[in-house]
């Protein structure tokens, strides 16, 4: 499909049918505010656009989507005042519009974020980042070239609780740590990504070609449309969506890169309609920085999500809004051994000061010892202090907290799971050339 055939095909009939840019442009203009437009007005997009809008200083103008419904709704949120634009690209054409705001499928993250920076927009964009693991070094060089401002949405590095879980390990309060568990676990249709499909929608309400874009034609389907997250064609699965999350954080939290050692499985055990992508997936990774990653998700059980990350002084806990920080309380207790010696080298061994000091906790000087502490955080969520680090990079012309490199590693990490699960293999990564390298 060429750009004149795109263009008339998205026109959805009622809604933002031909919006010339300078309509609203002039506008936006005389408002002396950060101009914004919303690409992709599903349940995130409108997350983000309430989000967004808390914000001072900042005007939504435009919202697009390929479900009619969605438009509209997403514009009266902005009391009317964003215009429903049918076809994104009229939303880059316009120069007036400073930032936009990707929250597409996945398989369209690549094509709008590089057409947003080329058209001299920053670009706020859902995680992940990409839909394959080449895409990731295109935007980054996309990012670099234009000179604009990316940032990606994987708002969990901004929460307070990550941040006083990075100041402890900065601090060395955890000794050296080798290994992390994450997981990321639900028990609902909903959670699976089955969600209801609105009774208005129909071949007249959705434009199919404009959500297919650049993945494989096949026939209209609803199910396709509102739950594409269930597809291999637009979505990673359990991978791109959730462990994106728990990984970003992990990088984030260790100084981490990528791991250079991955190896996964994945099967689907019980939401089998309406679906392709696994509901149980389980990840080892190995970092060259020094430790291993076991990442976990099943949307079978409803058992506690969370992060746990083990160094050889302390531990810390990440699970429903708090942190827990446990340190380590392991004695040497070698009686069970040194019991089946001859008694005189027992009794000697016992004697030695050095041995008491690491063994004999009867003989020590009575003190308090920390028990352990627990944080829990309040105020604004990490979502708004997200977009609110963007935003003030934004300004400020100044490197986001989660810039297109970080994002691509993150996505990186996920995609090499999903092969992983498809080859039934191990997978090492490339740091030289920033892609896979598979194991003999």
């Amino acid at each position: 499909m060429n750009r004149r055939e795109f263009m008339t095909s998205s026109v959805i009939a009622g809604v933002g049918a031909s919006i010339a840019p300078r309509a609203f442009g002039t506008q936006m203009k005389a408002a002396n505010r950060t101009t914004v437009a919303l690409i992709g007005s599903g349940a995130r997009g409108q997350d983000l656009l309430q989000s967004t809008m808390k914000l001072p200083g900042i005007e939504f103008v435009a919202v697009s989507d390929a479900y009619q419904g969605r438009m509209t709704r997403a514009r009266a949120r902005t009391n009317g005042r964003a215009t429903a634009v049918a076809d994104y690209r009229q939303i880059l054409d316009n120069k007036d519009i400073q930032t936009v705001i990707i929250a597409t499928p996945d398989h369209w993250h690549k094509t709008m974020t590089i057409e947003a920076l080329q058209a001299g927009k920053d670009v706020f964009v859902e995680k992940p980042l990409t839909y394959t693991i080449d895409e990731g070094q295109q935007i980054v060089d996309a990012v670099r070239k234009s000179g604009r401002i990316l940032q990606v949405g994987s708002q969990v590095i901004s929460s307070a609780t990550v941040g006083k879980a990075k100041e402890m390990i900065q601090a060395g309060r955890l000794g050296q740590v080798t290994m992390v568990r994450a997981s990321y676990n639900r028990n609902t249709a909903e959670g699976a990504w089955i969600y209801p499909i609105p009774p208005d929608a129909s071949e007249r309400t959705v434009n199919w070609e404009q959500f297919l874009g650049p993945a494989p034609k096949r026939p209209f389907s609803l199910e396709r449309f509102f739950r594409w997250r269930c597809y291999w064609d637009y979505s990673g699965g359990i991978a791109t969506d959730l462990f994106v999350h728990l990984v970003t954080t992990i990088h984030y939290l260790l100084d981490a890169k990528m791991p250079q050692h991955i190896i996964a499985s994945g099967e689907l055990y019980r939401w089998k309609d309406s679906r392709e992508v696994p509901d149980t997936v389980n990840a080892i990774l190995l970092y060259p920085e020094g430790f291993t990653v076991n990442l976990s998700s099943t949307f079978n059980n409803t058992s506690e999500s969370g992060y746990e990350i083990f160094g050889t002084e302390a531990s810390i806990a990440i699970r429903g809004g708090a942190l827990t920080f446990t340190p380590e309380s392991a004695i040497e207790n070698n009686r069970w051994v040194v019991e089946s010696w001859p008694e005189e080298l027992e009794k000697a061994y016992y004697a030695d000061p050095k041995v008491q000091a690491r063994e004999t906790p009867s003989t020590w000087k009575p003190e308090m010892r920390e028990n352990g502490e627990v944080w829990t955080e309040r105020g604004q969520d990490a979502m708004l202090v997200h977009l609110a680090r963007f935003f003030d990079a934004v300004r400020t012309r100044t490197a986001p907290i989660e810039d297109a490199t970080v994002g691509h590693r993150a996505a990186a990490v996920a995609h090499l799971i999903n092969q992983s699960i498809r080859e039934k293999k191990p997978l090492e990564w490339d740091f030289q050339h920033e892609t896979a390298r598979r194991t003999a």
